[in-house]
């Protein structure tokens, strides 16, 4: 070797005083002037690092032949002058801004290979890359093995962090892999993290190819997506294009979208009831017994379908498994026991169903929101209160229609039995829009029924009606299944009452009778209903009232069944009877306020039994005497009406004509001329703040 080139090969100190934060001054300029000639192995161990290899290797092959001939100094060397120029750390990682400087200025296709040949070094060693594969996908290497390794850590996450695995499928498809073959996952995982836009779109590019794979996946999250918009018959539709020859182990899926929508044949024609489990898990068997359940739901022993989709509940509870489902069996078995008036059962399983992630974060405000309709359903408000709450805060995500309109029908519902008329004015107008974003379904019944009684409370029945109209049709079409039908028929009774029309009642009191030769809760409701028609009429005994409304207390309904017993006791002629009502009003719904009991007992002895409806010497009913005293206590026309189980506005009414009677000219007035009309000693007993 001559003299010229041994000086040539000499190495070229760096002189890169690094400032205060360690970094070198200049970077850009650094790396063209000083990383050349003798000082350019430098540079190409600094590239390698930036890269992805590590010390003390194995390093790119061309590098390591260097060292072998002997063309370059030793590794140590190199690094010791790296470092001493500050571009490399003790840990033996470049420092930020070089690494940044040389993976800039060196040409796309050598950083490209050198990134090729470092996936090899961990593939030949079989050593996952790790969170390596995201940096190289992002950084724009289009690599078989690479996209390999990203879709099977989303494939690993696609069930337990949706969001997760949709960013690794996207990652997955920089570096190459099948927009195709990957959709249905890609669309299941947007549809797990809430972007149902994202997914309907992704599902419609896989549909329309000529042979998608991984077809029947995909049909099992476009029915998920169309159901929680609300709109659970193009799900149904969707298993329809797929065919029976197609479905496999998603049959059960199948005919749940179909029964939800009313077609019970085609959901036999894909799913018989006897068919064995596709394999010996608990998701197949889970899967299997939920369209079981959902069958047996339509028959004349419906009750066997509740425990049949319970077991399923707990079995995909127990397999810890999120799937892309239109219905979970935890939302069915909570539906089915609703409608057969076990609402403490739907509230249990759906809490347990909740705690396990049953369905993932996507399902999470369904089963609260179930949750709350049944606490609603046994007068247990606040706890209605709270998980409608946690439901919109599941998520980061806002509730999907299906969900939206649920909550919207609750909140309604609870503004009803708060006797709350600006509220339920309100949730009315929320309910209004929710319901033009979705449509009628056999799982969204129960929400119906109750905007149905709002509506005819509100005079908007109307507003309603085609809707109403659909959910018959969707009935019929299913034989009219009584477990299903009998709450909607109730509904309709209550709302024929309300609206005063004897001929819109008698269709449903019928076929209430008809179905309480299968059904208890028919049974039930079909002596409530007689009960208000009679009380309604002003001929009702009192212990038939009585019985009606107690019944309704066992079958989770203690609000409607004190409901019924307080306007019995509005209207009881003999006082006797009014107490006892009054009594069982307060058994059922203890919220009442407790002080208007004891007044009515304190005022026993002046009052004139065979007188209950009428005026005495006072000029006051013992009904307005009720009233007055509330008014005396300092309540609002709200807390009068939870006391005595009236609604604001006739406890309005009530004062209203109480001052007319009294002939009072403002409430100081009327609290005055009350005082003297109840007589002295229930004046003493007041606050004088309440004054």
């Amino acid at each position: 070797m001559d003299a010229h080139l041994q000086r040539a090969e000499r190495p070229v100190p760096l002189h890169t005083a690094p400032d205060h934060q360690g970094h070198p001054p200049h970077g850009a300029e650094l790396m063209a002037k000083q990383l050349k000639g003798a000082n350019a192995a430098v540079r190409e161990l600094l590239l390698a690092l930036s890269v992805g290899f590590a010390l003390p290797g194995p390093l790119p092959a061309d590098f390591q032949n260097k060292f072998m001939s002997g063309t370059v100094e030793d590794l140590d060397s190199l690094v010791d002058r790296a470092e001493a120029a500050g571009l490399l750390r003790p840990d033996g990682t470049v420092v930020g801004t070089a690494q940044h400087t040389l993976l800039t200025a060196t040409p796309t296709a050598k950083v490209h290979a050198l990134q090729r040949e470092l996936v090899t070094v961990f593939t030949s060693a079989g050593q996952p890359l790790g969170n390596l594969a995201r940096e190289l996908a992002r950084g724009g290497l289009a690599d078989p093995r690479v996209a390999a390794e990203l879709e099977q850590a989303a494939d690993t996450a696609l069930e337990n962090d949706p969001r997760l695995a949709s960013q690794l499928y996207e990652e997955a498809l920089l570096a190459g892999a099948d927009p195709l073959a990957t959709a249905a996952r890609r669309a299941q995982a947007a549809a797990g993290d809430g972007e149902l836009d994202a997914a309907a779109r992704i599902i419609d590019a896989l549909l329309v190819s000529p042979d998608p794979p991984d077809v029947r996946r995909g049909a099992d999250v476009a029915a998920s997506v169309w159901a929680q918009r609300g709109m659970l018959a193009r799900g149904a539709h969707v298993y329809s294009w797929l065919g029976p020859g197609r479905v496999g182990p998603s049959a059960p899926l199948a005919a749940v979208a179909m029964i939800g929508a009313g077609d019970r044949a085609a959901a036999e024609a894909f799913f018989q009831h006897d068919a064995p489990a596709a394999s010996p898990t608990l998701l197949a068997a889970a899967m299997v017994q939920t369209g079981q359940g959902i069958l047996a739901s339509l028959g004349d022993k419906p009750q066997q379908g509740l425990s049949i989709l319970i077991h399923a509940s707990d079995m995909l509870n127990s397999a810890g498994t999120a799937l892309p489902l239109p219905e979970t069996p935890a939302a069915l078995a909570a539906l089915l026991a609703l409608h057969s008036g076990e609402p403490h059962l739907a509230e249990t399983v759906c809490m347990a169903a909740v705690a396990a992630g049953q369905g993932g974060n996507a399902a999470q405000p369904r089963l609260l929101l179930l949750q709350a309709w049944s606490a609603m359903m046994q007068d247990k408000l606040e706890d209605a209160r709270m998980a409608a709450t946690e439901a919109a805060k599941a998520n980061h995500w806002p509730l999907v229609p299906r969900d939206e309109f649920m909550c919207a029908a609750l909140e309604v519902g609870l503004a009803r039995r708060n006797g709350d008329v600006p509220e339920l004015l309100r949730a009315w107008e929320r309910a209004r829009e929710a319901m033009l974003h979705t449509s009628v379904d056999l799982y969204n019944l129960l929400p119906w029924g109750e905007l149905l009684i709002a509506a005819a409370r509100l005079r908007e029945t109307r507003r309603v009606a085609q809707y109403l109209e659909d959910a018959w049709k969707l009935l019929g079409r299913l034989g009219g299944p009584a477990l299903w039908a009998v709450p909607l028929h109730w509904s309709a009774v209550q709302a024929a009452l309300l609206n005063e029309s004897p001929t819109d009642l008698a269709p449903h009191a019928t076929a209430l009778a008809r179905a309480s030769a299968h059904s208890q809760l028919a049974a039930v409701l079909a002596t409530a209903g007689k009960a208000w028609v009679s009380v309604l009429a002003g001929r009702f005994r009192t212990g038939d009232v009585e019985a009606a409304a107690r019944l309704l207390g066992a079958v989770g309904m203690p609000w409607e069944g004190a409901r019924l017993a307080g306007h019995a006791a509005a209207r009881a002629d003999e006082r006797r009877d009014m107490m006892r009502l009054l009594s069982c009003a307060r058994d059922l719904h203890p919220q009442g306020s407790p002080g208007a009991g004891a007044a009515e007992v304190q005022a026993g002895g002046s009052a004139d039994a065979g007188k209950g409806g009428q005026p005495d010497a006072s000029g006051l009913s013992e009904r307005e005497k009720e009233v007055a005293r509330l008014v005396l206590e300092g309540k609002t026309y709200r807390e009068i009406g939870e006391a005595i189980y009236i609604s604001p506005r006739t406890a309005e009414h009530h004062i209203a004509r109480i001052r007319r009677r009294l002939g009072a000219e403002n409430r100081s007035d009327l609290l005055a001329r009350l005082r003297l009309a109840l007589g002295v000693e229930h004046s003493q007993q007041l606050n004088p703040q309440q004054e």
